[in-house]
């Protein structure tokens, strides 16, 4: 999908309904009470992970959960019927023990009705090294509805398919494509795929020293992995909030395809690097991973790796919102 560049848009520093991007500098809490009841469409972080990280206090498990559930029951109130909730969280470990803080937040987001439809799990190839136990490699991904109506456009996140020039073998449908000419269902793990055992292509890699988008943040996440939920599960105009921002790599996300964004984030440092990204990505430098690079890519000698004929003219439907029955309204 085409990124649409726009003239740089004025920033501001608290909310207002009429503005496009909203950065704040404070408590969540605080900039939550300015959140008007029902108004955001995608709630997207990777909050603190109380690991003890130069920017957090070690706390209790138990205080640090509870403290979480305080400002997860403010980010009901302010998702819309349709909206969804993406949090990505990874594991808190003490004294070598795991503790699977996706599992330890489902009761929270349970206790509000919220309703769980997808565990995404992100895998990646780099990470900490571990020598008592396997090297963790993945992170989590809760993706919440308020409602059994919300948005959900598959045909805007498709990935590419292995073999696009399947076709049915027998039936009404004989000698027709069998797949989407769009592509498949990127799934519910987002991960590398290693063509040959020799070459990988990354879906989403992790952020680390030699990732073009890498900052000071030491748990920066990455913008194509906050664009397949923009695009998935709001539309142009919405409004996207990550309530600990960062660096603001989900607000980047959310002005790439023309939904409003706001966050807030305690540290200033990391507040002005957001607006400096910010503004990088309107003026044209900004360094960072486009979305839609191959999760497979074809040596074309493969006798169905070939787009079919029928499909090169389709084009991307408009998102739609799915109800508690599977069918789209």
């Amino acid at each position: 999908m085409e990124l649409l560049m726009q003239p740089p848009k004025p920033i501001e520093n608290r909310f207002r309904p009429d503005a496009e991007i909203v950065l704040f500098h404070g408590d969540v809490s605080e900039f939550l009470a300015q959140i008007p009841d029902r108004s955001v469409t995608l709630i997207i972080t990777s909050p603190p992970y109380n690991l003890g990280k130069e920017y957090e206090n070690r706390v209790a498990i138990e205080q640090y959960l509870q403290a979480q559930a305080e400002v997860i029951a403010q980010l009901y109130r302010v998702l819309r019927e349709d909206g969804s909730i993406c949090w990505q969280v990874g594991n808190f470990v003490e004294d070598g023990e795991v503790f699977p803080l996706d599992i330890l937040y489902y009761p929270i987001f349970k206790a509000l009705g919220l309703k769980l439809r997808n565990r995404i799990i992100w895998r990646f190839g780099h990470g900490l090294h571990a020598s008592r136990r396997f090297s963790g490699r993945y992170e989590t991904i809760l993706w919440f509805t308020r409602s059994d109506r919300y948005v959900f456009n598959l045909d805007a996140v498709r990935v590419p398919a292995k073999y696009p020039g399947k076709r049915y073998y027998k039936g009404p449908n004989k000698g027709k494509p069998s797949g989407n000419p769009l592509g498949k269902n990127p799934s519910d793990v987002w991960e590398i795929v290693v063509q040959d055992w020799e070459e990988a292509f990354w879906d989403i890699p992790n952020v680390k020293s030699n990732h073009p988008e890498k900052t000071v943040h030491p748990c920066q996440f990455p913008i194509e992995l906050v664009e397949r939920c923009v695009l998935a599960l709001t539309h142009e105009g919405d409004w996207v909030f990550d309530p600990y921002m960062g660096v603001g790599s989900a607000l980047i996300a959310a002005v790439m395809h023309n939904r409003r964004a706001m966050g807030s984030e305690k540290e200033k440092e990391y507040v002005d690097i957001a607006r400096q990204r910010l503004l990088a990505y309107f003026n044209g430098t900004l360094r960072y991973r486009p979305l839609g690079r191959p999760v497979y890519q074809p040596t074309g000698r493969e006798k169905v790796a070939q787009i079919p004929e029928e499909w090169k003219s389709v084009s991307i439907s408009q998102p739609r919102l799915l109800d508690g029955k599977g069918r789209y309204g």
